[in-house]
């Protein structure tokens, strides 16, 4: 056999670690590391055999082609997520709910009890797709509850996008040998979960919890949000699924003709509101104060809740509500909400597109037929019975579900979202004009740019008040003016993953900051420490202050704000300016 040169093993060496490196960002099965290895022998060997140099160019094109087999044969599998990953602390006690008897797991320490999968409702399939949600079935015996359910239908990425962008996105990547698989997506997929502090409990603050994703994608167990850290402190902590995209938002005449209250377009909200209903009836068996409820979300989820503060289908299912980077509060909200007639064309297109005439048709089609649509299906409709009228409106007639209200939102809240569209000399004017049409000229000297540099930033700012920092403002005013105590933050903290991005201040809100991460420092850690007593508090008692804490002034001015940064710190908003122009653009009454 002949021996192989240095460029040889230089290019081989090159190559495998690519190898390598795609099996471990898709998540493919240990299996596949093994077959690659045998491969990458079987490759050497081989081309040390022959002489022709032809020969060995089809040694290293049979390599790439035998990696790529083991590439799509040990694809990884679909698996549900485990309430707790790694060694947990044994089963929880058991709870009786209204269904059934559920029995969760404890946490490694044995200090929390995590009940996951939980139905709350019906599965939403076949004929139940697109209808109200409907009560689930009750169970025989104890319902093993240690597994989250899958996530609501949703487009999906390959695995190894999804790890790209937990590089580029977030810097925060870790290699391991128990991650290789992929979470499930369903239609059935209307299940909560409970996080509560081990032990026989009662009359605790409730926490539920909403998640974002442009009411297009996300889950329940993400780490940054999960409920862990909360009940460690005495809080009972829910989230769950809603349906997401086409299947929770889509809107349909014939949909409203067949509900007997005459709704369509809203069935992702109406999964909240029945989520909502089980927490009132249930949450006491699990030690919660049903009384004693506070709602929160983020993105897309606080625009739901922002929808839930004003629709009568919720009234008196929470006390007092979280919103962070969003409300739909303002005259013309920027994203998730639509009204019902745009709303009901959108849904004949779709139709078209889909090349079928009627509801049965749509309903016989498959969720993978669909779930492309998600893009042309996330708003929330004025629908006549979820939503009478928007939530502008109904403040302005003085009519809100909350008592206390805690919201705020991020100093670059724009920047994953004009992550490859960012503004520099040659299209800034254009930008600005292309949006604010008759204002452009007051937006461009509020908002003057000489360099790129100048633009870029401008633009982010501008962006992400459009879309994200004018709504709070909105909501702000229209809760001070009703007599709701209000309070609100702007969070403005880099470090070395998202910083102050959109969702970037969650991690901090909800005591989730990993101990061995090193992307956070000294100040990270007292400054999550600080965010996530004010939540606790808030929960517990509706107003964020405590002994020892940095006071924070309510915003009965919607003037003050609290920044959580590099000092925390009572601020004037920063944007009152631009938010004036904003006032005039939509039509604002004071």
């Amino acid at each position: 056999m002949k021996k192989h040169s240095p460029g040889f093993w230089i290019g081989f060496g090159l190559l495998l670690a690519v190898m390598l490196a795609v099996l471990e960002l898709n998540k493919n099965t240990l299996f596949g590391f093994a077959l690659l290895a045998v491969a990458a022998f079987l490759f050497v060997y081989l081309h040390g055999r022959v002489r022709h140099g032809a020969l060995r160019f089809l040694c290293w094109i049979g390599w790439i082609a035998l990696f790529a087999a083991i590439l799509f044969t040990t694809w990884p599998p679909t698996k549900r997520v485990p309430a707790v990953e790694g060694k947990n602390g044994g089963p929880s006690g058991i709870v009786m709910t209204d269904k059934g008897k559920v029995q969760g797991v404890k946490t490694a320490d044995g200090a929390v009890e995590i009940f996951t999968g939980i139905p709350y409702a019906a599965p939403p399939v076949g004929e139940l797709r697109w209808c109200v949600p409907q009560s689930a079935k009750s169970w025989s015996g104890t319902l093993v509850c240690d597994h989250f359910a899958p996530m609501s239908m949703q487009p999906t990425n390959l695995p190894i996008y999804d790890s790209l962008a937990q590089i580029i996105g977030y810097h925060d990547y870790r290699i391991s040998l128990t991650d290789n698989s992929v979470a499930p997506v369903s239609e059935d997929a209307l299940y909560l979960n409970v996080f509560k502090p081990a032990g026989e409990q009662s009359a605790l603050p409730v926490f539920v919890y909403i998640h974002g994703g442009s009411l297009q994608t996300g889950q329940p167990w993400y780490g940054d949000y999960r409920g862990e850290s909360m009940a460690r402190e005495g809080v009972v902590y829910v989230n769950f699924a809603y349906r997401l995209g086409v299947f929770g938002y889509y809107a349909d005449e014939e949909l409203m003709a067949e509900s007997p209250f005459g709704t369509t377009g809203n069935y992702g909200l109406l999964d909240q509101i029945a989520a909502l209903e089980w927490v009132r009836d249930n949450i006491a068996a699990f030690g919660g104060d049903p009384n004693n409820v506070t709602l929160a979300g983020e993105s897309a989820g606080a625009a739901g809740v922002s929808a839930l503060c004003t629709s009568p289908l919720a009234e008196g299912l929470f006390e007092r509500v979280i919103l962070e980077s969003s409300t739909v509060a303002s005259v013309e909200p920027p994203h998730s909400f639509r009204l019902l007639d745009e709303a009901l064309e959108s849904g004949r297109a779709l139709r078209e597109r889909h090349g079928v005439s009627n509801l049965a048709e749509l309903r016989a089609l498959s969720a993978e037929e669909l779930v492309g649509e998600a893009a042309t299906q996330h708003h929330m409709t004025v629908d006549g019975y979820a939503l009478t009228e928007t939530p502008y409106e109904s403040y302005r007639r003085g009519v809100h579900n909350e008592q206390a209200i805690l919201h705020g939102y991020n100093s670059r809240e724009s920047g994953p979202f004009i992550l490859f569209s960012q503004a520099d000399m040659k299209n800034y004017e254009d930008k600005v004009r292309a949006y604010f049409k008759e204002y452009a000229d007051e937006i461009l000297a509020l908002y003057p740019a000489g360099t790129d540099e100048e633009a870029r930033a401008n633009w982010a700012e501008i962006y992400g008040a459009i879309f994200f920092d004018y709504s709070h403002y909105c909501l702000n005013r229209l809760a001070t003016a009703n007599g709701i105590p209000v309070w609100e933050y702007y969070f403005s903290r880099d470090n070395g993953r998202l910083g102050p991005w959109h969702s970037g201040e969650e991690v901090y809100f909800y005591g989730n900051i990993p101990a061995d991460s090193r992307l956070y420092d000294a100040r990270d850690r007292e400054l999550s420490a600080q965010m996530f007593a004010a939540f606790c508090r808030f929960t517990a008692a509706g107003d964020p202050n405590g002994e020892g804490a940095v006071a924070w002034e309510r915003n009965d001015s919607s003037g003050r704000v609290m920044e959580f940064g590099d000092e925390t710190r009572m601020i004037d908003e920063r944007e009152h300016a631009l938010f004036a122009i904003f006032d005039r653009m939509q039509g604002w009454e004071d």
